[in-house]
């Protein structure tokens, strides 16, 4: 997985978007939990922002150069799903799909 050492290269800043009680977040709440640290650690100085808010649909958003940004629903995915969608959002490098 040598793409999570490339997130600062390819992303500007990552935005994860969840709530803290409601079911549809239970996966992106263990995400977070269980892939932070370790996403941290390889990218120290990059803005990982993590979100709160009661009744929120958890959402992955994802800011490239020129301000370009990319946004994933994360409802319904589980924790492997969730970290293919980061590693598509790292890989894609903020191109628009055709």
């Amino acid at each position: 997985m040598a793409w999570r050492g490339n997130i600062s290269k390819s992303l500007k800043e990552l935005r994860i978007l969840l709530c803290q009680s409601s079911p549809a977040s239970a996966s992106t709440r263990t995400f977070v939990e269980k892939n932070y640290k370790d996403l941290k650690t390889l990218n120290p100085k990059f803005p990982f922002l993590i979100r709160d808010c009661s009744g929120v649909q958890p959402q992955m958003w994802a800011r490239y150069d020129m301000g370009v940004e990319r946004c994933v629903n994360l409802d319904g995915m589980s924790e492997s799903q969730i970290l293919k969608s980061l590693e598509d959002l790292v890989k894609s490098g903020g191109a628009t799909k055709a």
